[in-house]
Order: C-alpha cells, then sequence, then structure tokens
C-alpha cells in the first residue's frame, strides 16, 4: 500500500514513537509552516505583477507540497493502529519487531514497522516491503527468500525481539 494512496480507510500500522513523530511533524506543518508560507505569499505579492514573481510562484509551490503533506498526514492519522512493542519477545515476527538475520556470512538487525516509519538507513523496514513481508510469522531458524533486483537473496532468522 502506497501511502499517498491510502484513501479506502485501510490501516495504517505504526509504534508508538512513529506516532508521535508524525503528529509532531503535522503541528508543526499546521502550526508554523503553513503561517511562514502565508507570510512569504503576502510579501510576493507586495512586488507587483504575480505573472513574472519567482519568489511567489517559488512560495506557492512550498505551499502546494505543504499541503499535500498535510492531507497525507491527516488520512495517516485517521488510520493509524498503533502496535504495542513492550514486552514484544514473540516467537513470530510481527510489526514492532526486532529481527536478527543471517545474510551471507553477516548479520544484520531490522526492526519491522509500519509504512509510514520505514527509514532503511536506520534498518527500518515496511511490514509491505518485499523483506518485511517475508519476515512476518517467521521463527527463529526460519529461512526466508526474497527476490530483489540483484537476484534472490536468502535470510535465516537468528533472533527475535
Amino acid at each position: 500500500m502506497d501511502i499517498n494512496q491510502n484513501t479506502n480507510n485501510q490501516k495504517v500500522y505504526v509504534t508508538a514513537e512513529g506516532l508521535k513523530k508524525l503528529e509532531k511533524e503535522y503541528a508543526e506543518l499546521t502550526k508554523v509552516k503553513r503561517k511562514e508560507i502565508a507570510e512569504k505569499l503576502a510579501r510576493a505579492r507586495e512586488l507587483g505583477d504575480l505573472s513574472e514573481n519567482s519568489a511567489w510562484e517559488q512560495a506557492r509551490s512550498e505551499q502546494s507540497f505543504v499541503e499535500g503533506r498535510i492531507q497525507e498526514l491527516e488520512e495517516i492519522l485517521k488510520n493509524a493502529v498503533t502496535v504495542n512493542v513492550e514486552g514484544h519477545g514473540s516467537q513470530a515476527v510481527k510489526i514492532g519487531s526486532k529481527v536478527k538475520v543471517h545474510l551471507d556470512g553477516d548479520e544484520e538487525e531490522f526492526t519491522i514497522v509500519g509504512a509510514p516509519e520505514a527509514n532503511p538507513q536506520q534498518k527500518k523496514i515496511s511490514h509491505e516491503s518485499p523483506l518485511g513481508m517475508a519476515l512476518l510469522g517467521k521463527k527463529v531458524g526460519d529461512k526466508v527468500e526474497v527476490e530483489a533486483p540483484i537476484g534472490k537473496i536468502n535470510y535465516t532468522i537468528l533472533a527475535i525481539a
């Protein structure tokens, strides 16, 4: 599911930490950024002819982006389901699990999160990603195979926290 297309009131899974970050971003955009952009638009309007006013065009473009993100966040927050990660200790991988895997002689650790929290640089992978989907429901010792652009990649689950 693409979070930009979440118009069917589908559940959006997030951790409590992720929900707080989304709410903070929403508050920043609605209470601070909107006001800043309105001021930029007012200053640009004072410069005269709007048809050749680059400050006006830039502020309108920024406004469009911010309003789009606000709508996206409203939809996510409206459909958010908070996943409890406390006391996880689960036998099987689920959203919120930290999963240590063996991959080509190396060990990697990923946290399975909802799509809005996914951040591959921080090793937070979406439960909707190919690897996330392959890991969900699996147990320590299970092997999973994931189709990637470079070919099939095999993981073995070493630990779940």
